[in-house]
């Protein structure tokens, strides 16, 4: 039997347009090389064959050949399993990175490596007691006057690293929420973030469903949930909708019908093409320690916003930072767990808000807040610092140690907002020099066995281990402060530089496969230029050997 006699140019033809479809993805995907999230693109095509009646009637000994190829669809190359990967490391280095700037910030404060702050006023002020000490020096108003110049910038020192650590601890309040300021905060990120997956979900599968694959919003997708992924643990899935997952919406049982067709006599004929649906699910710890799970993104069900969720910050202000805490609602805003920063409470794992809660609630000295030392926890360093030494050098102007009172002395370092209460108690964002000190209706002390015993009672006590600063003295105190964070900061750097080598070795796998390469491009426009021209010169062929049939056979009888 004599082919058909086209169907030799059918064959070539869909050669031709599949080569010349190839080259036009190729084409596009150059032209993206450098496009944030773009994945590349491939068409993916399948053998035409004899699938109808017609292939009944042939003989049955004859060699079957094909129609030429068939393109089913243009897809992106990417591997899930990447994907996953890469968003829990973008979660483990957002929480490290956004701890480190924490951590940054207090060291402006609190690092006097390179700076000469409150361990070397503790310093001058034991010198100038030390020059003291001799007796015809103890009532010279000049060294008096050094003396309170001395613990005035020592007091100076005290609230500036007090209130620049209030200052970072709104800042980080105000990362995580951004009203008042310039720029949105995590909180308002974060719901803008899901409202555009919500909104593309819906875009991508209406295109879909018309034939259109939509890739570049896919790419868009993919590049919101990377982002989303730096600031919350988040699980991506991919999953039917209801009406074509194979299962009946009321009783749960197996429904064919939902993923085959089937021709008029009930057999089937072929599987529904119907696109996935994306869910997003938040991870967080109960207060059980049990992993659990909140939809957050919920494909393209309901109406409107009914298909994601949102946060909001529920306790905490911009004047009171500490203990804040953010409420989760997942999509149809039916759950609300409050994220916390107890981790024997209902916590994240990892991620950028987990880290600014940490900051925030944590201080380092209460059972299940200890693993970050937070602001709370080194504001407490110097609340302690400033009120055991204005307690030490009080009481050491105003009593003898047989607790008997000096009638020439007097309170130094009273609460520079309330001066007149010698009660109020004393911290580094109010410790100041007592205004009778500064006018001179009180001095140091001279009384006792002899007029220095003030001043070496004081010069004994700045040498000395305090029980109240863990048996350290003051200068040691603020060292072993100082070495706390620069311990903490060491630690998080560490870890912080280890979760960026592994992401970026998964981003470079990720790119392998689904990132633009000018040399593998460039290799596959040669292969598909020499298939096109393959099948140009099949047609030709084809021609040629149309040609020789119709005019060169069938000559009997001329």
């Amino acid at each position: 039997m004599v082919r058909a006699t086209f169907a030799g140019f059918t064959t070539a033809l869909s050669a031709l347009q599949a080569n010349q479809k190839r080259l036009d993805i190729t084409g596009q995907n150059l032209a993206n090389m450098t496009t944030p999230g773009y994945t590349r693109q491939q068409l993916q095509v399948s053998s035409m064959n004899y699938t109808g009646p017609v292939s009944h009637y042939m003989n049955g000994s004859e060699v079957v050949v094909g129609f030429g190829s068939r393109m089913d669809s243009v897809t992106q190359l990417r591997d899930p399993f990447l994907d996953a990967q890469y968003r829990t490391q973008m979660t483990k280095s957002g929480y490290s990175n956004a701890l480190q700037i924490s951590l940054d910030s207090l060291a402006n404060v609190l690092d006097e490596t390179s700076i000469d702050g409150i361990r070397s006023a503790f310093d001058d002020i034991q010198s100038t007691l030390t020059n003291m000490q001799d007796l015809g020096k103890v009532n010279d108003p000049v060294y008096e006057s050094e003396l309170r110049s001395r613990m005035e910038a020592l007091t100076n020192l005290l609230n500036d690293a007090a209130r620049q650590i209030t200052q970072a601890e709104q800042e980080e309040y105000m990362r995580l929420d951004g009203d008042g300021s310039s720029e949105n905060g995590a909180v308002q990120e974060v719901n803008d973030m899901l409202r555009q997956i919500g909104e593309l979900n819906r875009q991508i599968k209406r295109n879909q469903i018309l034939g259109q694959p939509s890739l570049e919003l896919m790419d868009e997708r993919n590049l919101l949930l990377d982002e989303l992924a730096s600031y919350i643990p988040i699980e991506v899935t991919y999953y039917k909708d209801a009406d074509h997952d194979g299962k009946d919406n009321q009783t749960g049982a197996t429904a064919d019908h939902e993923i085959y067709e089937y021709d008029a006599q009930g057999n089937i004929i072929g599987k529904k093409d119907w696109p996935d649906d994306l869910k997003v699910e938040l991870l967080y710890v109960d207060d059980q320690g049990v992993t659990q799970r909140l939809t957050l993104v919920d494909g393209t069900v309901g109406t409107g916003d009914e298909n994601y969720g949102k946060l909001e910050i529920t306790n905490g202000s911009l004047d009171n930072p500490p203990n804040t805490t953010i409420t989760f609602s997942n999509a149809g805003g039916t759950e609300n767990p409050t994220i916390t920063a107890d981790t024997n409470g209902v916590h994240l794992t990892e991620g950028s808000i987990q880290a600014g809660l940490d900051m925030l609630g944590k201080n380092g000295t209460t059972a299940g807040l200890d693993d970050v030392r937070g602001y709370q926890f080194y504001m407490a360093q110097l609340d302690t610092l400033a009120a055991t030494f204005a307690d030490v050098m009080n009481t050491n102007n105003t009593f003898n140690t047989d607790t008997t009172q000096k009638t020439d002395g007097g309170i130094l370092f009273v609460d520079r907002n309330n001066p007149a209460d010698p009660t109020a108690p004393i911290t580094a964002s109010n410790i100041g020099i007592n205004p009778d000190w500064v006018n001179g209706t009180i001095h140091i002390s001279t009384e006792g066995e002899s007029i220095n015993d003030t001043i070496l009672e004081m010069l004994s006590d700045m040498s000395a281990a305090q029980g109240a600063l863990g048996n350290k003295t003051f200068a040691d105190y603020m060292n072993n402060t100082s070495t706390l964070l620069a311990n903490d900061s060491s630690t998080n750097q560490t870890v912080l530089a280890n979760n960026v080598t592994v992401l970026n070795g998964i981003q470079n796998s990720r790119d392998s496969i689904s990132g633009v390469s000018l040399d593998e491009e460039a290799a596959n426009m040669m292969t598909y230029i020499s298939a096109y021209n393959a099948a140009s010169r099949l047609m030709t062929t084809l021609d040629q050997a149309l040609d020789t049939l119709i005019n060169n056979t069938g000559t009997v009888g001329r």
